[in-house]
């Protein structure tokens, strides 16, 4: 029998080749280093860092039926994730996500996330047929939203009744593309989760700090957001309210899924009963673990 799921993550799973050296790395660069393959994808890795919290979340994706597919899927299972709502392509290949990170941060990265992307409002289906809830009786509960849809599936979220009674979580796949998320930005019970670059690519304009970020999405419409800037101060509010804290400062040694780290964890603190002072300190505190390279707890 399935289990009843905590949350939902709805976005790309994929497989993340991340290629790590040590050094400094420019274009052209053809340094010694570390080559990984792991689960990724945005909603992969909030789904990860939920279950090591003790959240169960389904998943609503497609992976291919392509051997790919097959060991991800497994993968998915073996770590606790329920896996029954994903839909299965016989003609679409399971996405990639490739990676380079040298000493200076993310060298350069391209995600091959077309599958979802041709797979569509298909991957919703459980939440209209009757599995996860329908029309007339939405899915009321938590969903974190992977911004590698594209611009027209955000733009039927926003407005279906299926996501009416959510409490929506929402991230962009990387800055490229922050822009979807204007679809999202007054939904009523949204909360977005950018850095500083995606904020500012949500406003048109560059800001100092997270704070003013935050205030300026706020007036753009946002019901509440969450604005991070790497090692330096990340705020959370909603209008006329805003708090502000500093990251613990630890030594990088990779970013790819920092903040999808940071996302999950916050999310899995409110679920718990955190307030909101210390849902953002575990949250920043879970992705300063990640990011030294530790597993954050």
């Amino acid at each position: 029998m399935t289990k009843t799921p905590d949350i939902l993550c709805i976005g790309s799973v994929l497989w993340d080749v991340i290629g790590r050296a040590a050094s400094h790395m420019r274009v052209g660069s053809d340094v010694p280093g570390r080559i990984t393959r792991l689960p990724g994808g945005v909603a992969m890795n909030i789904a990860m860092t939920l279950r090591r919290f003790g959240m169960i979340p389904a998943l609503l994706t497609t992976v291919g039926r392509d051997a790919e597919g097959e060991e991800l899927m497994g993968e998915a299972v073996r770590m606790g994730m329920i896996c029954d709502y994903m839909y299965r392509s016989e003609d679409l290949p399971t996405d990639v996500y490739m990676a380079i990170e040298g000493a200076n941060g993310l060298v350069a990265a391209i995600a091959d996330a077309h599958s979802l992307e041709a797979a569509g409002e298909k991957i919703l289906r459980p939440l209209a047929d009757g599995r996860l809830g329908s029309a007339e009786t939405p899915f009321a509960g938590l969903v974190a939203l992977d911004g590698n849809l594209t611009e027209e599936l955000l733009q039927v979220i926003a407005r279906s009744p299926l996501f009416a009674a959510t409490d929506l979580r929402v991230a962009p796949a990387s800055p490229g593309k922050a822009e979807r998320l204007l679809a999202l930005i007054d939904h009523p019970s949204a909360t977005l989760y950018v850095n500083l670059e995606e904020a500012g690519l949500l406003c048109q304009t560059a800001f100092e700090s997270s704070a003013d970020a935050a205030a300026a999405l706020i007036k753009r419409g946002a019901h509440r957001v969450l604005v991070t800037d790497g090692g330096k101060f990340a705020s959370e509010g909603t209008a006329g309210d805003i708090i502000t804290q500093t990251p613990p400062a630890v030594m990088v040694t990779r970013v790819t899924g920092a903040g999808d780290t940071f996302m999950a964890a916050h999310i899995a603190s409110e679920a718990q009963g955190m307030d909101r002072a210390a849902s953002l300190t575990r949250a920043l505190n879970a992705a300063a673990t990640y990011v030294s390279g530790e597993t954050p707890l």
